[in-house]
């Protein structure tokens, strides 16, 4: 939790009775725990064990999972950006830009060919 700057009072726990089997240790106490980190919005439920205690460990470690992959997404999305936009500043070659426009003319004479005749 330290690494990625996470603190306890961010956090969130609701406890819950699970679904499942368990009998009558289900049925009867809350051991689903549903996890929230406020700032971020993440969000994790985990009924997986019989033990509170257990899902408790459980959400934390698939919160900070879910909380990391969520920041790496937004790093790599930024990367992304801004390497589209250098892509898009660096100027073509002259040779490249006058290939292209004159596909272009030969395209546009190719359209321009397309018109109605007049009978």
């Amino acid at each position: 939790m330290r690494r990625l700057g996470i603190r306890d009072v961010d956090l969130e726990e609701i406890f819950a009775r699970s679904s499942g089997p368990g009998g009558q240790n289900v049925n009867k106490v809350a051991t689903a725990v549903t996890l929230r980190h406020r700032p971020s919005g993440a969000s994790v439920t985990v009924q997986d064990s019989r033990s509170q205690a257990v899902n408790r460990r459980l959400a934390r470690e698939r919160l900070l999972d879910a909380i990391e992959s969520a920041r790496e997404e937004l790093r790599v999305a930024e990367i992304a950006k801004r390497e589209k936009e250098r892509r898009r500043k660096s100027l073509r070659p002259a040779a490249l830009k006058r290939r292209i426009l004159e596909s272009k003319r030969k395209r546009g004479e190719l359209k321009k060919q397309r018109t109605k005749v007049e009978i």
